[in-house]
């Protein structure tokens, strides 16, 4: 099936990403909304320009759809750039548990006719973290905003330790260890399906005292051979 495949290039769209393609489908594009609101309720906004490196680190063609952001018309500015899509036959997301954003990619699709494939929906949190990890995903954290997530969070990898401390936190504060609830966002800079890793040249972090950003400044190529 041609697919295009929401991205924000945090983990569980890439992930999605990475299932699409594991399954056979042929992924004719990566289609990335850039709000301008920093508090959508779709789309992810921290470092959302530098998914241009992750395209081009996996080989598959982008499309950048500006936003203003706003509630609502949001989801109707991703529908106007679908509709410019040509051969496409389904909609690939990485929602994993959010019901408002599944019930807006859903109706977006069935008004488009397009098969609407969330292959990580329902996962327990803690499983599909470990198994990122165990494929070889290499994550970092970007943004945090949730009581347990503190500034030492920014920039951190989530490998297995940090996975054990957050399923601890998440007995302790309530937090989803995948974030669905919006504790935090992340970035991928490695995976199976990248023909080259990335990584940080340059970051400064912004902690405005409960909640706070990593800014990736710039990001470098390395080869994988």
């Amino acid at each position: 099936m041609r697919v295009a495949v929401l991205f924000s290039g945090g983990k569980d769209s890439t992930y999605a990403l990475y299932k699409a393609m594991l399954e056979g489908n042929a992924v004719e594009c990566l289609v990335t909304v850039i709000p301008r609101n920093p508090e959508s309720w779709m789309f992810h906004r921290v470092n959302i320009e530098m998914t241009r490196h992750q395209a081009d680190a996996v080989g598959i063609k982008q499309v950048m759809v500006p936003s203003m952001g706003i509630k609502e018309e949001e989801v109707e500015d991703l529908k106007v750039a679908l509709e410019g899509l040509r051969g496409i036959e389904g909609l690939v997301s990485g929602t994993v548990a959010s019901r408002y954003q599944r019930s807006r990619i859903e109706r977006l699709c069935s008004e488009l006719g397009l098969r609407c494939i969330m292959p990580l929906w329902g996962m327990e949190p803690e499983r599909l973290l470990r198994e990122q990890h165990a494929l070889g995903f290499e994550t970092i954290v970007t943004s945090v905003s949730a009581d347990g997530l503190d500034e030492s969070w920014l920039g951190r990898k989530l490998d297995g330790v940090a996975i054990d401390e957050l399923c601890r936190l998440s007995e302790r504060f309530g937090i989803n260890v995948c974030f669905e609830g919006g504790e935090a966002e992340t970035f991928v800079l490695d995976c199976p399906i990248f023909k080259k890793s990335l990584r940080v040249k340059g970051a400064v972090k912004k902690w405005l005292g409960d909640r706070g950003v990593y800014e990736i400044l710039s990001l470098e190529c390395v080869s994988k051979n």
